[in-house]
């Protein structure tokens, strides 16, 4: 079989399969973007330690390492570029039925034509495929005059994705609320910063279990809120 199949694309490959499962889960039925939005925590989990995983094999050959370049960005594009427009996509159905089981107003996104929400998801998936695109090549060039890992960031990585969304949806429901124009604004403010000129710090290790802590929490606030409240 093509492709490499070791220990350092494991995470990986895990992170494409639960961003898969998230799309199917998000997008059945009349929405479930809660079910979806625990699959993208899982997707950040996996994208926090895959390069630290991958690192850790010291004799990769450079075509291993290019393979890790491009396996990983082609996974974060579905993983935290397809599937937050997803969820945003069943958030907006998800309300829109309860709404009008519970015979309410649809409220301000029901009467904004939903081609226009369409565009937005495309356009925040099209600025998470440029950025990702764009780390590829600069990541390469990279690589071929420095060693190590690069030190900072040019805009917003695609995975702040995975901290920024559950936590929207976790206060969403720590609220009692459901803002679907909300989270389709935040999701043109991520498309600007994912292209911004601006230099961001890597995160180290710390500051990556920080993250993978408060998204444990925006996972069990989910979790308990799925099985109080009975809703995707």
């Amino acid at each position: 079989m093509i492709g490499y199949f070791d220990y350092t694309v494991w995470l990986t490959y895990l992170s494409a399969i639960s961003a898969s499962i998230g799309i199917v889960a998000s997008l059945s039925g009349n929405g479930h973007p809660y079910i979806g939005t625990l699959f993208l925590l899982i997707c950040g989990l996996c994208d926090a330690f895959d390069g630290r995983v991958a690192r850790r094999k010291k004799n990769r050959t450079d075509s291993e390492k290019n393979y890790g370049i491009q396996i990983d960005s082609l996974s974060d594009l579905v993983a935290f570029g397809i599937l937050p427009a997803c969820v945003g996509f069943a958030f907006y159905r998800s309300s829109q039925f309860a709404l009008t089981e519970a015979g309410r107003d649809v409220g301000l996104t029901g009467r904004i034509p939903f081609p226009i929400l369409t565009v937005i998801m495309a356009v925040y998936a099209l600025a998470a495929l440029i950025r990702l695109a764009y780390y590829n090549v600069t990541e390469q060039q990279r690589q071929q005059t420095e060693t190590g890992c690069r030190e900072t960031y040019t805009g917003l990585p695609v995975t702040s994705a995975a901290i920024v969304f559950p936590a929207f949806l976790a206060i969403s429901q720590l609220a009692g609320t459901s803002y679907p124009l909300i989270y389709f604004g935040l999701m043109l403010v991520m498309a600007v910063a994912f292209l911004a000129r601006f230099r961001l710090k890597k995160p180290g290790l710390s500051t990556i279990l920080i993250f993978v802590a408060i998204g444990a929490v925006e996972f069990a606030i989910l979790i308990i809120a799925r099985i109080l409240f009975h809703h995707g």
